[in-house]
C-alpha cells in the first residue's frame, strides 16, 4: 500500500496549504511598520547645534563592499570661522549610489564618530538611475529646533572632544548671532 502512496507523497505540503487562507497586503494603501532594527536610506547626523557629526574621513566608502559611496573631504575654516563639523575635517561631498548599494551597514560600523545611521525608510524606486544617486543635501538630517546651520563656528570653550561626549546641548547665541550675520553676505552654503 505505501508503494501506491509514494509517487504523490510529495504532493503533501501542497495538499495541506491549498485551503489555507491566504494573507494579504494591500502596500500601497497601507503601510506596515517595519522593525526597529530596519537597514533603510541612511541619513547623516548632526551634532545638537548644528554642526555636522561626519569629519570627511572616508572610512565608510572604504568598508562599502559595492563601492557606493563617495565621500571627498575638505578642511573646515578657523580663520573666518566658518566650520560644518567640530573635527579638523569634513565631509564637503557625501553620495550614496543606490543603485550599488546592498543595505549591509558596514558603513555604519566604520564610521567612528557616528555621523552615518540608517533610517526606516524604505520606499527608494525611481524611473530614473540619476535620482538614486543621493548627494549630502538629500542624506543630511533635517535642523531641529536649537539648532542652527553649518557653517558657524564651535560653542566657545568646547573643543571637539566635548562635542562627542555630549557635552553640547544646542546652539548658543553667540553662534546664532554669527549666522544671522553673515547670512545675508554670502558667506555659508
Amino acid at each position: 500500500m505505501s508503494e501506491l502512496f509514494a509517487p504523490v507523497a510529495g504532493f503533501g505540503v501542497t495538499f495541506s496549504t491549498m485551503f489555507r487562507k491566504v494573507t494579504t497586503e494591500e502596500y500601497p494603501e497601507e503601510k506596515r511598520p517595519t522593525q526597529l532594527r530596519f537597514h533603510g536610506r541612511h541619513q547623516l547626523n548632526r551634532h545638537p547645534d548644528g554642526l555636522e557629526k561626519c569629519v570627511g574621513c572616508e572610512l565608510c566608502a572604504w568598508a562599502c563592499p559595492a563601492d557606493a559611496i563617495f565621500v571627498e573631504g575638505a578642511d573646515n575654516d578657523d580663520e573666518s570661522g566658518q566650520r560644518f563639523s567640530p573635527g579638523e575635517r569634513y565631509g564637503s561631498v557625501y553620495q550614496i549610489n543606490y543603485l550599488r548599494c546592498i543595505f549591509c551597514g558596514l558603513c555604519i560600523e566604520a564610521c567612528p564618530t557616528r555621523a552615518l545611521t540608517m533610517t526606516n525608510e524604505y520606499e527608494l524606486a525611481d524611473n530614473n538611475r540619476a535620482d538614486l544617486i543621493f548627494t549630502k543635501d538629500q542624506l543630511l538630517a533635517p535642523l531641529q529646533p536649537g539648532m542652527t546651520p553649518a557653517p558657524h563656528p564651535m560653542v566657545e570653550g568646547m573643543d571637539e572632544r566635548d562635542y562627542y561626549q555630549g557635552k553640547v546641548t544646542g546652539a548658543t547665541t553667540a553662534q546664532q548671532d554669527w549666522v544671522a550675520e553673515h547670512e545675508g553676505k554670502g558667506e555659508t552654503a
